[in-house]
């Protein structure tokens, strides 16, 4: 199973340090606003729109835009907020002005609609590597739709600001927009004829304990002893590391194993260079051959055929966790670099980027220096990739240089990189990304996330309502709309029913919905099983929409797919009733192939489990707890689940895979959320933060 995708290693690497060293402060003498007040901003069409902001103590601020003002005095600290009611104001744009002993000047203000988008890589994919993005970039200039993109960073207590800027939608500047916040601001706006505001602050890769207010984990009694453990980690890392970085560095040095780097790499790394004398190897695996040594510099080489639609988006690689030093080369170029001084912690993986303007239509070459002193080389499964392209399989090695062989016990002898990056700390990423928003109104949240979590599905129950909780309760309002996206279908289809960590992990996310104003947009139907990140991000933003067009702005219209209410045994058979029918339950006809890569067009064929059921995806076991692909069809306004191999049925699941097969719908073309009719024990039960 592929790892999901965080960004390049040295931007991990820097964030950390980040977290090391970033702490609020306090900014003295003149007027300061956060970043989010600046040009192009849109702000929330509301009776109380905080603007806030740090002074000199007792110094008097004065806050207008379009004659209407507000006044207040900065507190001992410095800090100051006033609040402005905007509730009938029109769109704009205006001009704000916030004076004290100076003046600030914010143009082009607009008043509308503010959401926050937030999650992992799914929420931050921009709209330019999308389905259909060359077309929607093209014509998507709109001034009243803007996107404020927050930088990647980690803190280790609350900061008061962010880097970040406001940009307005357009052909120059959409392509970087979130796709998923693009496309549901984009018909947000249009249905509501007013400005609209993403604010997008993602993270790929991350777990949901970062997003956290550490304040609201340590509240809940299951989490508190492991966040104290986490944060105790936390605290000795920068020691571990200084300790080990030493010791290595002298154990090189005591036996003559420090790298000397060529000055000149073209003749490993070279597009041209022959090839003659390199070793076939197959990664992931050894790199290892005849004449190879145990240890020493090795380069690894391979050609890539690149797609001109992949060409033009960029992509990350993925090498797997290296150990010792690498350099990157990409057609003849250093694209990125790690040292063990550097490396953040052991299995940290080696994640880098290739953009748009380094990659080629056709054939690219990507070389790697390896420096390994201490141990024989090798590249660990599970695989190697570049964006959607495979690179498991046959690579070229040459050694650059051979360390003489060591006794045992002098091998043995090399300090051991046992530590590991922190990178689950609660609240590093909330205190960083989301802290300095608060309490910047809004009219509702969007969240993407639980990729990363899946091995902690059933945990996540508990997880996912602490942070819906701990945000509310950051911004003062126990109701602020919350919407979120289910997973999506990926990686290989099954041909058994069983279990699935990320049946598990949906099935968390849904139990998310007994909060009030919450929503959950199933996305079962648009998944890849090759790329983690589907390029139909439209569809997503789509069903964000209706979520909040209904569930926020009292529109009639339907938002949910069929929700499993409850089921009766009646004669053998499973008689399963459902929610948010929108009048009627729909087979919706299934498709000869399915999706495993739409970036390179790579589709397999769909073969059906239950072939002569009306309804796909349906599972069903009696007391043996032995799944079978059950027989389904629709009957008025409930489901009928069969098999002749299970007479006494104790129990059904739909869309129980991590790529599920299915196809029940409701009236208004929303996919069915999966679901299990029995409480068996989760697979993931005993997994842990």
């Amino acid at each position: 199973m592929r790892a999901f995708s965080p960004p390049n290693s040295t931007t991990l690497a820097s964030l950390f340090a980040g977290f090391l060293l970033l702490l609020p402060h306090v900014l003295h003498a003149e007027v300061r606003l956060p970043s989010i007040f600046s040009d192009h901003m849109v702000l929330e069409k509301a009776e109380a729109v905080p603007v806030w902001g740090q002074a000199d103590p007792g110094e008097h601020i004065r806050v207008a835009i379009e004659g209407k003002t507000a006044e207040t005095d900065a507190d001992t600290a410095g800090h100051w907020k006033v609040s402005l009611n905007l509730k009938e104001f029109a769109p704009g744009p205006f001009e704000m002005a916030v004076e004290g002993k100076n003046r600030i000047q914010i143009q082009d203000v607009v008043v509308g609609e503010v959401w926050l988008a937030s999650g992992q890589s799914n929420m931050e994919l921009p709209l330019r590597v999308t389905t259909g993005a060359n077309a929607e970039i093209a014509r998507s200039a709109n001034p009243f739709l803007r996107q404020f993109l927050v930088k990647k960073a980690a803190a280790k207590a609350p900061a008061s600001d962010c880097e970040g800027h406001w940009t307005v939608a357009g052909p120059e500047t959409s392509g970087e927009f979130t796709a998923v916040g693009y496309y549901f601001g984009k018909e947000l706006q249009q249905d509501r004829k007013r400005p609209v505001g993403i604010i997008h602050s993602s993270h790929g890769g991350t777990y949901i304990e970062p997003w956290t207010p550490a304040d609201a984990f340590d509240q809940v009694e299951a989490f508190r002893v492991s966040a104290a453990a986490a944060r105790q980690k936390a605290e000795e890392y920068p020691k571990e590391r200084a300790k080990f970085t030493a010791d290595f560095s002298a154990w090189l040095k005591q036996h003559a194993r420090e790298d000397e780097p060529r000055a000149n790499p073209d003749s490993y790394a070279g597009e041209n260079v022959s090839t003659s004398g390199w070793a076939s190897v197959n990664l992931p695996g050894k790199v290892t051959a005849p004449g190879f040594p145990s240890s020493g510099v090795f380069w690894i080489r391979r050609d890539i055929d690149v797609s001109p639609l992949v060409a033009q988006q960029g992509f990350k690689i993925m090498i797997g966790p290296l150990h010792g030093d690498w350099q990157v080369y990409w057609n003849d170029r250093k694209i990125d670099e790690m040292t063990y001084a550097r490396l953040p912690g052991s299995n940290f993986p080696c994640y880098f980027a290739v953009t748009p303007e380094q990659i080629r239509a056709g054939r690219n070459t990507l070389a790697i220096r390896i420096y390994s002193p201490a141990a024989p080389l090798e590249i660990p499964a599970p695989s190697l990739w570049a964006g959607p392209i495979d690179l498991n399989g046959k690579w070229l090695a040459k050694v650059e240089r051979a360390f003489p062989e060591l006794p045992p016990e002098q091998l043995a002898s090399a300090p051991r990189m046992n530590f590991q990056l922190p990178e689950s700390l609660p609240g590093t990423l909330y205190n960083a990304m989301i802290h300095p928003l608060v309490p910047y109104k809004l009219a509702g949240v969007l969240w993407y996330q639980g990729e990363s979590n899946a091995k902690r599905a059933c945990e996540y129950r508990i997880a996912f309502s602490t942070l819906i909780k701990g945000w509310r309760e950051k911004w003062q309002q126990s109701d602020l709309p919350f919407y979120f996206c289910q997973l999506t279908n990926n990686y290989a289809k099954v041909t058994s029913p069983g279990e699935s960590a990320w049946a598990e992990l949906r099935e968390s996310q849904s139990l998310a919905l007994a909060l009030p104003n919450t929503g959950e947009a199933v996305t079962i139907d648009v998944g890849e099983a090759g790329d983690l990140h589907s390029r139909d991000k439209k569809t997503v933003g789509h069903r964000l929409f209706l979520i909040a067009a209904a569930k926020h702005y009292g529109e009639e219209v339907s938002c949910s797919g069929p929700v499993y209410d409850s089921m009766a045994i009646d004669e053998g058979r499973g008689r399963i009733r459902f929610r948010s029918t929108d009048g009627r339950l729909v087979a919706r006809p299934l498709p000869a192939t399915y999706n495993v890569k739409t970036l390179t067009g790579e589709t397999a064929p769909l073969v059906r489990n239950s072939p002569q059921s009306e309804l796909e995806g349906f599972a069903i076991c009696g007391d043996d707890h032995k799944w079978v692909w059950a027989e389904a069809k629709i009957d008025g306004d409930t489901v009928l689940v069969w098999s002749d191999k299970v007479p006494r049925p104790v129990a059904v699941r739909y869309a129980w895979a991590d790529n599920p097969t299915g196809n029940l719908y409701n009236g208004a073309g929303l996919p069915a959320a999966p679901f299990r009719t029995d409480d068996f024990p989760a697979i993931t039960r005993n997994s842990h933060f």
